[in-house]
């Protein structure tokens, strides 16, 4: 899962459009898609989805807060859950339908606790107020946990993160942002795309 290493992360206000996101999305590259809880209609956005690129992308649910919303999400089709903060009952319940996860968490012990309530993925958030070199500092005594830094992430500063251990990056407004998709410019968000992509490539082959 993650194959391209960026998780493009879609928060907006007005998920009418979702479609051309996504496809502009998949036209650069990018194989994950995650579409936030802080929207109600998040659920029929990735139905929507779902029925559009059953096989090209994976299509999940960001923002989930607890078991409850990521049961309605898998309902929906989301193939993955994403959460802000660990909530191991959120973890079981994604477990028991082989729903993969990315936990979000901080510190080290926030980490290996998601890590130890069974996530597939631990989410860093927010990235950007410790940078790549955390990763690689957690990493040191915890090796067996897959980071996905999250927030700030750059097309600028993704390779770092790749090269300080992340399995993945988790990119949000710097790729998907309101004002371009109003405008419906879907070609600067597929050129995004491949730049997240090209970048985390050429930091994988290092």
């Amino acid at each position: 899962m993650f194959e391209s290493g960026v998780v493009a992360i879609v928060r907006l206000n007005d998920y009418s459009t979702v479609d051309d996101i996504v496809g502009a999305l998949v036209a650069g590259g990018i194989d994950a898609v995650e579409f936030t809880y802080t929207n109600p209609a998040a659920g029929a956005a990735i139905a929507s989805a779902r029925t559009a690129f059953p096989d090209s992308v994976a299509i999940g649910a960001g923002t989930v807060l607890d078991p409850e919303t990521a049961r309605a999400a898998i309902l929906q089709g989301a193939q993955f859950i994403v959460t802000p903060t660990v909530n191991p009952a959120t973890v079981a319940l994604c477990t028991r339908y082989s729903i993969p996860t990315v936990i979000g968490a901080f510190t080290p012990t926030e980490i290996l606790l998601a890590w130890e309530s069974g996530a597939t993925f631990v989410k860093v958030f927010p990235a950007s107020s410790v940078g790549p070199r955390y990763l690689k500092d957690v990493l040191g005594p915890l090796p067996q946990v897959k980071l996905i830094p999250t927030g700030g992430v750059s097309v600028e500063n993704a390779g770092d993160f790749i090269r300080a251990g992340a399995r993945a990056v988790a990119a949000g407004s710097n790729l998907v942002d309101a004002a371009t998709v109003a405008a419906k410019d879907w070609s600067t968000i597929t050129e995004r795309a491949k730049a997240y992509v090209a970048a985390v490539a050429t930091a994988r082959g290092a």
